[in-house]
């Protein structure tokens, strides 16, 4: 699909910081304004398991599919017995040497917004002692959220340090994340 959308959209990307990507799995925190980075994070990084909300595998054929790749599917509304899942199931994946990857605003939002960074991500990679690799993009600039529009150009893709999260408490981890990929993203949205 990449190749396709580069061929008839001219849309290409670039990655910034790939020397940061760890050995060994851990816990992807990311921007998330588009489907692109769903498709083109499996070319970026080794094998995944998202972090979704459980109806999305209701959707025929769509969410059958997806049920295919190993998610983490969770019932948001569980409050905290979703978190306790989230961390039982993200414990099972990294051991089978999946990364997990986790939109921690929970929803693609548009270029130049901001929205919450909820905790579920922060609280897998401390409860498991996983290291966090944050990942801020500009993705929206080129294939917006519920748009058939794609603008063409290059799509920057860019990879923060690792974040050992082995003695950092939840909020502590979120904080850091947060701060990186909201002056990160922000960076990349500027006219080059």
């Amino acid at each position: 699909m990449l190749w396709w959308l580069a061929l008839t959209c001219n849309i290409r990307y670039e990655v910034k910081g790939a020397q940061n990507i760890p050995p060994s799995p851990c816990v992807i925190l990311s921007k998330h304004q588009s489907a692109w980075e769903t498709l083109a994070f499996q070319l970026i990084f080794p094998p995944q398991a998202y972090v979704m909300k459980r109806e999305l595998l209701w959707i025929p054929f769509f969410g059958w599919g997806l049920a295919m790749t190993s998610p983490i599917a969770i019932q948001r509304s569980a409050g905290r017995e979703a978190l306790k899942q989230l961390i039982q199931l993200g414990q099972q994946r990294l051991a089978q040497g999946l990364w997990v990857v986790v939109f921690p605003e929970g929803t693609r939002i548009a270029p130049g917004k901001k929205s919450k960074f909820h905790i579920g991500g922060a609280w897998l990679a401390s409860g498991t002692k996983a290291t966090v690799l944050p990942v801020a993009h500009n993705a929206g600039l080129h294939w917006a959220k519920n748009s058939w529009l794609k603008k063409p150009g290059v799509i920057t893709v860019s990879i923060g340090q690792p974040i050992d999260c082995s003695h950092l408490k939840p909020e502590a981890v979120n904080g850091q994340v947060e701060t990186w990929i909201n002056a990160e993203t922000a960076a990349l949205h500027q006219p080059q």
